[in-house]
């Protein structure tokens, strides 16, 4: 994270279990991640593949918010932005841990990196 920024963000919300909005601003949460190298990925809300995509989408959304309505979250920005535009961000928790290693941790999450493939239907 060197180099990053800090945001200070009245409204944090999740849009989903890796997107977030800090004040209105779609933002990319990049986990333990680099930009364009690292990060992680879970399921579609928006456009699932199966009910089971949905589900756990489902799932990871409401655990990233758990997670942001935790005092003491702080967001910060790597400069970089994604394809969609979005900056690419770390959210850290208050114990330091990065919101997507503990999506993660819970099976609610996958790493990323490039050439990475989403795969959440008929998992065992």
């Amino acid at each position: 994270m060197n180099g990053a920024t800090l945001l200070i963000c009245a409204s944090l919300l999740a849009i989903d279990g890796d997107s977030i909005k800090c004040d209105g601003v779609n933002m990319r949460d990049m986990g333990d991640g680099k930009p364009f190298v690292s990060g992680y990925d879970t399921p579609e809300i928006s456009r699932p593949k199966c009910q089971q995509e949905l589900e756990l989408g489902r799932a990871a959304k409401v655990r990233m918010q758990e997670l942001l309505s935790q005092p003491g979250v702080k967001v910060f920005d790597s400069g970089e932005q994604d394809r969609y535009e979005r900056p690419l961000v770390w959210v850290v928790l208050p114990d330091g841990k990065r919101a997507g290693s503990v999506l993660i941790s819970e099976g609610l999450a996958k790493v990323w990196t490039p050439g990475y493939v989403a795969e959440w239907c008929d998992l065992e």
